[in-house]
């Protein structure tokens, strides 16, 4: 086998279905026995909403949820306060998807599933890992029921406790982001309409929200409870608990279909590669959920990992492109957790610095920039949607291949336009399958060399 994947949440799930499409023999692997029931990771930033469409499941993604609503606070039973959750951010050409899309973690987890196994992939569930070996010519990886699987790379998409990063010994440091518990759970609940996300903060610091998950019936709840107190997640409980912070009885709490208790907390894994082994997700990073960066920052690894993988197995390309994978991903989780932190605590407000499509590689090793005075977009940046010849860009780019604008002459596993759009200023572009430019230049001379040495 290729590739084992540890864990079938989104971030497994994503490297899946990129790795099957590129012809890689992969396999997802996970200790439940069934998909994430819960909504925790409710909301998919707009650079997500492009990954999506590149993998084929925007269309089903767009269709199971919504934008979010305005945020409405209440004191005392009386609604004193209402405002967006985001900062709007005007659409163009080059930017289709502006605003976070809410949809319940729990039903994009369907949906990346049902990709996987239309592409022929698969996912077995039940299969708890307990250990694993690694030599020079791969990894074995061991089973609670005593079985084994040997595979040339294992990913780490287990979570933040994650049985693979502590096998292969790497160390996570970080920080309480907040000392007091939370809780979030899925309840149906009367008395709330389903237009607002309500927000009953106390005077002590507490409070609860509740929000109405789009495409469902169910309504999101958190609460920030007081320090010092453990999560009481039963349907009791949590009656208790909106009964006594909110304006509603704890009758009009119908139904508890899941919950989760947790202290938020910022956290980056010492390393992301450990010989044959690669850590992804939470298993590498873990986030406050405020902002909606922890699952985000998830998709984004497993987008930048998966075609370096299937380079590197298929395409000739040495082992030493999957250090750039570090590289890249490691700094920009980083940057992504100062941020969490930063919208938990209120010094960073949710828009154009959340949505995540202002994010670069411009100092990695594989980003090549050949132009002297450069203008509009340069190597490194993401590369925006367009139009080409009445094609748009997203179009051209939607597959494994990578897209060189402003050379008609293709090139091997290479789709090449005449040109770039006027947005993008003036040069020849190649873009990298995960929709980063990785090579500009005044023309198309160097661009081989450059493909040579990532095995295309």
């Amino acid at each position: 086998m290729d590739v084992l994947i540890v864990g079938a949440g989104p971030t497994g799930l994503t490297l899946g279905i990129d790795l099957v499409r590129r012809g890689v023999d992969a396999l997802v692997v996970e200790r439940a026995e069934g998909l994430f029931p819960g909504s925790r990771g409710k909301g998919l930033q707009p650079r997500t909403l492009e990954v999506f469409d590149d993998l084929g499941v925007a269309d089903a993604i767009r269709a199971a949820g919504r934008p979010y609503p305005n945020r409405l606070t209440w004191k005392d039973g009386e609604r004193v306060g209402e405002q967006a959750m985001f900062e709007r951010i005007e659409a163009d050409e080059g930017t289709p998807y502006t605003e976070p899309w809410m949809v319940a973690q729990w039903r994009t987890q369907e949906i990346l599933y049902a990709r996987l196994l239309e592409l022929g992939g698969a996912v077995d569930f039940g299969r708890e890992v307990t250990d694993l070996e690694q030599d020079a010519e791969g990894v074995t990886v061991r089973f609670a029921d005593g079985g084994a699987v040997r595979s040339a790379y294992v990913v780490a998409a287990d979570g933040g406790r994650s049985v693979v990063r502590r096998a292969v010994g790497v160390g996570m440091a970080g920080e309480t982001v907040d000392p007091a518990p939370f809780l979030v759970a899925d309840v149906r609940l009367t008395g709330l309409d389903r237009d607002s996300w309500h927000v009953f903060p106390k005077d002590d610091g507490t409070a609860v929200g509740l929000c109405p998950l789009a495409g469902t019936d169910d309504f999101q709840l958190q609460a920030r409870l007081a320090e010092g107190t453990e999560p009481d997640l039963t349907l009791d409980g949590i009656r208790e608990l909106v009964a006594a912070c909110t304006h509603l009885d704890a009758g009009d709490v119908t139904e508890l279909r899941w919950s989760s208790g947790f202290r938020p907390r910022a956290a980056l894994a010492d390393r992301f590669r450990a010989g044959r082994v690669l850590l992804a997700g939470d298993a590498a990073h873990l986030h406050s959920p405020a902002g909606g960066q922890g699952l985000n920052t998830s998709v984004q690894d497993a987008y930048n990992l998966g075609w370096k993988l299937g380079a590197v197995l298929h395409g000739g390309a040495p082992q030493a492109l999957l250090d750039s994978y570090e590289e890249e991903r490691r700094a920009n989780a980083a940057a992504m957790l100062d941020l969490s932190t930063g919208v938990h605590r209120g010094e960073v407000r949710r828009g154009r610095a959340t949505v995540q499509l202002g994010l670069d590689y411009r100092e990695s090793s594989l980003t090549v920039e050949r132009r002297q005075n450069p203008t509009g977009i340069r190597a490194g940046d993401r590369a925006p949607d367009g139009t080409v010849s009445g094609i748009r860009l997203f179009d051209a780019f939607r597959g494994p291949h990578w897209t060189l604008l402003g050379a008609p002459t293709p090139l091997t596993g290479v789709r090449a336009l005449p040109a770039a759009p006027q947005s993008y200023g003036p040069g020849t572009f190649l873009i990298r399958p995960d929709g980063y430019v990785g090579w500009a230049g005044d023309s198309s001379d160097g661009v081989e060399a450059y493909l040579a040495g990532v095995g295309v």
